[in-house]
């Protein structure tokens, strides 16, 4: 069931009463961005210990490397300053449990042929190891013309059971 778009507006309406970050700086305090997934449980300015303002978050699903991700972080570093890139997926990740041809099944029974047939076209990067998959979106990054070689890159995984982020090498 989703939530009514009135309930929305309306605690946007209480939280702007009390809104008093609006003179923040456009560049990220930090200087960091963030590539991570676009799960519910995922929040990573609280377990980074971070603050509104500190970091550039690009999400999407599975945190990957895509090239709307690249296009955000080049913008992110030539145009707002940042200076280092984590890349962050996280344990339990909607991503482990699917293939393309999964989601292309689903989307011709529930959508149709049109569906179907523009789904054809898409790799929805679904990965079955979660270190991998890191490792591949970090070397993605390292390899990309976009991305300065001057630009640190680190892969993490974060553990939504736990909260603890472990590192991969």
């Amino acid at each position: 069931m989703a939530i009514p778009v009135q309930d929305l507006v309306q605690a946007n309406a209480r939280y702007a009463q009390a809104f008093d970050q609006g003179d923040l700086a456009m560049p990220p305090a930090k200087k960091l961005a963030v590539l991570t997934c676009m799960d519910a449980r995922v929040e990573p300015l609280a377990f980074l210990g971070l603050r509104l303002g500190d970091t550039h978050v690009i999400r999407n699903a599975g945190g990957r490397a895509t090239p709307d991700a690249v296009r955000s972080l080049a913008i992110s570093q030539r145009l707002l300053g940042t200076d280092a890139v984590l890349v962050i997926h996280h344990a339990d990740c909607g991503m482990l449990t699917f293939s393309n041809d999964d989601i292309r099944a689903r989307i011709k029974d529930e959508s149709g042929q049109e569906a179907a047939t523009a789904a054809a076209g898409v790799d929805f990067l679904p990965f079955s190891d979660l270190a991998a998959s890191v490792r591949l979106d970090v070397r993605t990054l390292r390899e990309s013309p976009l991305i300065p070689e001057s630009i640190p890159i680190y892969g993490f995984i974060y553990d939504v059971h736990t909260g603890k982020l472990a590192a991969v090498e």
